[in-house]
């Protein structure tokens, strides 16, 4: 299904070829990737649990996200949708592809709650996305920081690793 389309941006549905040229791509901008996380939100597609979705620049598989409506991990776990796993490849950044990708995302939450969430690594690795995620109107929800899907006490050791996460939310309509 295709849920977006422009003269060069696409947002479509995540497909069985996707995770394999992910993974390809990230890996060869440096990240540590490889295809088990986005079979798994496919897998999560197939079974109803996710709404898994890819962007193309002109034509080329740029970046994704998934929704998934009823979240079962983190701070808002039975309570928001949750907007899980968003990339672009940093070759196709400062395009719109993102923005576009969360607009669509956005759209998709909406359909289950007045309100979304999500969780951002707190890495540099990350800054991107935090950066756009509060210009989006993305607060913190107070719970603190999570790590490996528990909160972190006060003085708790922990690992500025990806499973270092700030819980987020945004409201998509309704009263603050």
């Amino acid at each position: 299904m295709v849920y977006y389309s422009d003269d060069k941006i696409t947002v479509r549905d995540l497909s069985e070829n996707d995770p394999a040229v992910f993974a390809a791509a990230e890996r060869e901008q440096g990240w540590q990737s490889d295809e088990s996380g986005l079979r798994k939100r496919l897998e999560d597609k197939a079974a109803g649990r996710a709404i898994c979705l890819a962007a193309d620049w002109c034509g080329e598989p740029a970046g994704y996200v998934s929704v998934y409506p009823n979240c079962e991990h983190g701070a808002f776990a039975g309570r928001l949708p949750m907007i899980v796993d968003f990339a672009v490849l940093e070759k196709y950044r400062r395009h719109g592809i993102g923005g576009k990708l969360m607009d669509v995302a956005e759209e998709i939450a909406g359909r289950f709650a007045d309100e979304v969430g999500l969780g951002v690594g707190l890495h540099p690795g990350y800054g991107s996305a935090q950066r756009m995620y509060v210009k989006r109107g993305y607060v913190p929800d107070g719970s603190g920081v999570w790590y490996r899907n528990k909160v972190c006490g006060e003085y708790e050791s922990c690992c500025n690793d990806d499973d270092l996460v700030l819980y987020l939310s945004k409201k998509l309509r309704g009263r603050d």
